[in-house]
């Protein structure tokens, strides 16, 4: 390829990323004002992990759709199993106050208010 050709097409890309990042960093905190909030949840523990599931009552979600959420609880209750079932049984429950989690989604409707965040990846 021609040097010349190389050069506008270098200088073109560096134009291209310098306008592109204030707008980048105007936009984050935007998205970071409109994140989840729940009063209260709760997240099973087994002994390879956290659930990658919460389940919570008492949310506020914002109405726009993001790939990821971000989702503040003031109180999360984790339920550490003794093994790696339910029928196990609880070894110990544990609370956490004022915990942020990232999730892929939620679903929720089933009438009780209750909102199951799923993809929530361990802290």
């Amino acid at each position: 390829m021609n040097p010349t050709v190389k050069r506008v097409l270098g200088v073109a890309a560096a134009l291209a990323i310098g306008t592109l990042a204030p707008l980048a960093t105007a936009a984050s905190p935007a998205v970071a004002a409109e994140g989840a909030h729940c009063a209260r949840a709760e997240q099973d523990v087994w002994g390879s992990g956290p659930s990658r599931t919460v389940t919570a009552r008492g949310c506020t979600i914002p109405s726009r759709e993001h790939r990821w959420y971000t989702v503040e609880i003031d109180t999360l209750v984790e339920h550490h199993y003794k093994g790696e079932s339910v029928e196990t049984g609880v070894d110990r429950s544990t609370t956490v106050h004022g915990r942020t989690i990232r999730c892929l989604g939620h679903t929720s409707g089933d009438g009780t208010g209750t909102v199951d965040w799923f993809g929530c990846p361990p802290v």
